[in-house]
């Protein structure tokens, strides 16, 4: 065997950034916990100070700090032997309506923590259903996904919609499908406080925070929730139906989408929200398409797996894939409205 020590160098030096990243995944998380990432927003710190801020343990939040600045989520400054974050780093670790980057961590380690159960998945074919996974997956995912739905549900989703952000703010009714912890129920009912809002998700725990979520917000008066599957969700004449993405995870979509379709207006819209995707397997070979990969792996496929249907899409899905689901179902035009670095936003009407 002749070893070429270039790509082996290469490949050493993707296990590094790998293995840095899998490791520092949970020093994030700590951050996340205990709000260092917020206390060091404050300003420039030393371990003590920060410490000091944070009522924890100097000597762990050094060693804390340095890993952090050596993968470049804070910044060092030798001179004065103190941590700070730039803007950026602020706008994204320490900003919960920022991109909030620890939500995914937070996530990711929350799925991992189904290693032996998706371990044996793979040797005996069976699901795992959403529901079963660590309390840290349905948080993660909310503060994953939130910041996305912030920065451009009602700004730029909405409007990218015919028609739609006219009926919603002249009083028009939405369900949101597969709503979680109710983040994007919440901000809809904020931006359009004459519509009714029904957000359904088949998981009994994410409604009750979901239903105290809309309390907190002031909303509850127009934004209510049930426990329902995308199959089975109540009501009809709906203007909008809303699935925010959850498609790729059902075991049977397309029943999911036969049901919004006979649950929307003659003249309703269906904001379909998937992660970034395309057709191919080689166009999803990038880093994004890592990250979907693996999650789905743990997450998605084991979620439709374990329902009936038939189907296990997956997180890269494509388009195509997610059009045939709405002309089987009936809807006669389909176009993809907008798109961000980690979703696709797709429009389907009868």
């Amino acid at each position: 065997m002749t070893i070429d020590q270039d790509k082996l160098g290469e490949l050493l030096g993707t296990f590094v950034a790998d293995l840095g990243a899998t490791i520092g995944a949970g020093n994030v998380v700590v951050g996340h916990r205990l709000g260092l990432y917020r206390s060091l927003a404050d300003g420039p710190a030393t371990a003590e100070q920060l410490a000091q801020r944070s009522g924890t343990d100097p000597r762990y939040v050094a060693e804390w700090l340095r890993g952090q600045a050596a993968g470049g989520y804070v910044t060092y400054d030798p001179a004065t032997e103190q941590f700070s974050l730039t803007e950026e780093q602020a706008y994204a670790l320490a900003d919960p309506d920022g991109l909030y980057l620890p939500g995914a961590f937070v996530l990711a380690l929350g799925a991992l923590r189904a290693e032996s159960q998706i371990t044996d998945a793979f040797r005996t074919g069976a699901g795992m259903g959403w529901h079963e996974h660590h309390e840290d997956v349905f948080t993660g995912c909310e503060m994953f996904f939130r910041p996305g739905y912030v920065a451009s549900l009602v700004s730029s989703w909405i409007p990218a919609l015919d028609g739609v952000a006219g009926k919603l703010a002249a009083g028009g009714r939405v369900a949101d499908v597969g709503c979680g912890h109710g983040a994007s129920t919440v901000l809809l009912a904020q931006a359009y406080p004459k519509a009714k809002i029904l957000g359904s998700d088949y998981h009994q725990a994410s409604i009750d925070i979901a239903r105290k979520r809309a309390a907190d917000a002031g909303v509850a008066d127009r934004a209510r929730f049930e426990v329902a599957s995308g199959q089975a969700f109540s009501g009809t004449g709906y203007d909008l139906i809303a699935t925010f993405d959850c498609l790729h995870d059902m075991g049977d979509p397309a029943g999911a989408a036969r049901h919004i379709r006979q649950a929307l207006d003659a003249d309703g819209t269906w904001l379909i929200v998937e992660p970034l995707a395309g057709d191919t397997l080689a166009d999803n070979l990038n880093p994004v398409g890592r990250i979907y990969y693996s999650g789905s792996t743990f997450i998605c496929v084991p979620n439709a797996r374990s329902q009936p249907g038939g189907y296990t899409l997956g997180a890269q899905a494509g388009e195509t894939a997610i059009r045939q689901l709405t002309e089987q179902a009936g809807f006669t035009r389909f176009r993809r409205a907008a798109e961000t670095p980690f979703n696709t936003v797709y429009e389907a009407r009868p």
